[in-house]
């Protein structure tokens, strides 16, 4: 009796998966619409018209100067981005998994990379930084994984600096041989008009009174 009525719920289990399954598997045509639709929107980071020159995994740390300490800004990759049309090169770094802005600053030609003391996967240096929507001077230490990395990127970023000197010292020379030959130019230019220098107007006005005394003497001469 007992056997028979397991027999039973076994084929009632049986027959109530199959309907399931067939239920499943029909299809019924039935088309449903989204409630809301969604539009692509175009992302954009503020990068598009710069050029990536290093990208390297590293983490990064701000001097805390009310502390006096080190404080963690974040892990990911630090990338230096060259701008294609003016040349300007910047460095940015962002969190790997929230894509956060932890540094945000130019290379300028005075910024001095200094592996940092008794680590050599790490140095320090000095910028005006942007990351937090104010420009802030801070001072940065980045840890690499290998000494490797952080040796290229101290050289990358010191080779930078050292080609913006270069071009800023070429720029004076050229603005002062620029300033020398327009002076050059304006004093040809006052000869070419016919304008007396003052130094040769005195001296002719302090002539006419002479002339006209001799003129006077040779004058009374001449009736005595």
């Amino acid at each position: 009796m007992a056997s028979s009525d397991a027999d039973r719920r076994d084929e009632e289990e049986s027959h109530d998966t199959a309907t399931a399954a067939a239920n499943e598997e029909e299809d019924t045509g039935a088309q449903i619409a989204p409630i809301i639709k969604l539009e692509e929107v175009a992302v954009t980071t503020g990068e598009e018209d710069e050029e990536a020159i290093l990208d390297l995994k590293a983490k990064l740390y701000r001097f805390d100067k009310e502390g006096n300490q080190w404080k963690e800004r974040g892990t990911g990759s630090v990338r230096l981005l060259k701008h294609k049309e003016t040349g300007k090169v910047r460095l940015v770094m962002r969190q790997a998994k929230t894509l956060k802005i932890c540094a945000n600053h130019y290379v300028f030609p005075t910024i001095k990379m200094q592996e940092h003391v008794g680590n050599d996967k790490s140095c320090v240096w000095h910028a005006p930084d942007f990351s937090d929507g104010e420009l802030k001077e801070e001072m940065f230490c980045i840890r690499f994984g290998s000494v490797e990395n952080n040796k290229k990127f101290m050289e990358t970023v010191e080779s930078i600096a050292e080609s913006l000197s270069k071009s800023e010292e070429k720029e004076n020379t050229d603005a002062t041989a620029a300033a020398g030959l327009l002076e050059n130019l304006n004093v040809r230019e006052g000869k070419s008009d016919g304008k007396v220098p003052e130094a040769a107007a005195a001296a002719a006005a302090e002539e006419t009174p002479r002339t006209e005394a001799r003129s006077e003497e040779a004058s009374s001469a001449d009736k005595a």
